[in-house]
């Protein structure tokens, strides 16, 4: 074990995970470059399949120790990490700003690290799953027991985060894990690995950094006994295929295309801000994200309205800058989708009420806050996934009409009620076919409630006490 908090600058931090000696079978380094400006944030080793088979074994080695240290053992340090975290909380605000794009302030650097912090403490917090099924014939007792190495492949828009999402419960529950993040973000990973490993002991928590070839090795390898995943509904269904021939176990979270539903009693006014975050946190680059908004004939002008005032007064740059909210897109294809949809929405009669406009020859991967009314619901920007800052209001003239349109497509992520009657908002979540229905709000997750996708939004659930079962099974005693 490393001593403890020693990376807590930014300089030291960038210099642990830039260089690397023991990459023996690196396939060499890989730039990576400041999506808002270009410039080079650092450099990260290449690893290969070799890395990874390498990794594997170590993590196995180790995980018998870990389960043997016991839970509580374990709940302190994942508290430990949360400190290690916060000692060094503002220099990763500023390499994960400066690697994915988002601003410092907001809902996002700076949040996104608080966050991390946030999720291990409660992850050690929850009371363990054990529990008595009968006492009274016999009895029976369920412990759940963890089921070996954990592979967790994350995502590049809320990198280190999501991350956390994958390794607190897996390690709580005394498995030994493996990450592969994404080759957009590598360097926020490596720096949170780095940091877990001045905290943990040795050889619990490995990361290998490299091309999709090593992410696709990771879900095949039969020493992976699970496989947690959140990225895309097509990389998600490689990944169940993969999967076959080992029966890994997997947790996805896959795409999603949420649906927001206001209903004709609201005040415009009043929740203009609460819905545009809803849409647009991360620069719109979040699953769990309000992708169309359903707005009755009675109030659409006034939502539409209300939305594009708040639009008008957010600021977008680079994020190091103190005063931004919004920023570039974290990559130039996630800038060719948004900015395909948008004009596939042009085309087909919708109308921009702000946006649009993208500037071509600018520095960064900036494309303007756009909303966009009275579009067809199934025109492409309704019907795909944006993943970015540009979302279309659909005028409906009947709730029943609404609530056919959001549950129409095959995704079932998340999805939001707006309304000032709590009552009836209750019974238009239930009508909803998503894993999560938020009131008055959009993608407010939370550490203690289960959180996961239905249809193609994938299977399984992170979160509270459902989350840590499904990183372990369930072994019955009978006496």
């Amino acid at each position: 074990m490393s001593e403890t908090h020693t990376l807590t600058t930014y300089d030291a931090i960038l210099a642990a995970i830039t260089t690397n000696s023991d990459s023996h079978g690196s396939d060499g380094t890989a730039e990576i470059h400041n999506p808002a400006t270009g410039e080079l944030v650092g450099t990260y080793q290449v690893q290969n399949e070799s890395d990874l088979n390498d990794a594997v074994a170590a993590a196995r080695a180790a995980q018998p120790n870990w389960e043997a240290q016991g839970d509580h053992a374990r709940c302190e340090l994942l508290n430990k990490f949360a400190d290690a975290i916060e000692q060094a909380a503002e220099p990763l605000a500023k390499l994960l700003s400066q690697e994915q794009g988002k601003p410092l302030n907001g809902p996002n650097a700076r949040f996104e690290v608080g966050a991390c912090a946030a999720w291990l403490r409660a992850t050690a917090s929850f009371e363990s799953p054990d529990y008595t099924a009968v006492d009274d014939d016999i009895t029976a007792t369920v412990h759940y027991r963890p089921l070996g190495v954990v592979g967790a492949i994350g995502p590049w828009n809320w990198p280190m985060m999501i991350t956390i999402w994958q390794i607190a419960p897996a390690l709580r529950m005394g498995n030994t894990v493996v990450v592969k993040p994404s080759g957009y973000t590598p360097l926020s990973v490596s720096a949170l690995v780095a940091i877990a490993n001045t905290v943990l002991p040795q050889d619990v928590l490995h990361i290998v950094t490299g091309s999709g070839g090593v992410g696709a090795a990771l879900t095949t390898h039969p020493d992976i006994d699970k496989i947690m995943f959140t990225g895309s509904t097509e990389t998600g269904k490689k990944i169940i295929e993969a999967s076959a021939n080992n029966v890994t176990r997997l947790t996805l979270e896959l795409g999603g295309n949420d649906a927001a539903v206001v209903l004709d009693d609201v005040d415009p006014e009043a929740i203009a801000e609460d819905l545009f975050w809803g849409a647009f946190i991360n620069t719109g680059q979040t699953c769990a994200a309000a992708k169309r908004i359903y707005v009755p004939d009675a109030i659409y002008d006034e939502v539409a309205e209300a939305l594009v005032a708040v639009a008008k007064r957010m600021p977008m740059g680079a994020g190091l800058e103190e005063n931004n909210g919004l920023a570039p897109l974290q990559n130039k294809a996630q800038f060719d989708i948004v900015d395909g949809l948008v004009k596939a929405a042009k085309d087909g009669g919708g109308r921009v009420l702000v946006g649009g406009d993208p500037d071509y020859d600018a520095p960064g991967f900036f494309y303007p806050v756009t909303i966009v009314a009275d579009i067809d619901p199934d025109n492409p920007l309704v019907a795909q996934e944006q993943f970015g800052p540009a979302v279309p209001l659909i005028r409906y003239s009947e709730l029943d009409q609404a609530i056919g349109w959001a549950n129409s497509l095959d995704v079932g992520l998340g999805a939001s009620v707006w309304s000032a009657d709590a009552q009836k908002a209750r019974e238009v979540a239930t009508r909803l076919q998503a894993g999560t229905v938020w009131i008055n709000k959009h993608g407010a997750v939370d550490p203690r409630v289960p959180f996961g996708g239905i249809k193609s939004s994938g299977y399984g659930v992170e979160f509270g006490t459902e989350g840590l079962k499904g990183l372990a099974y369930p072994q019955a005693i009978n006496t």
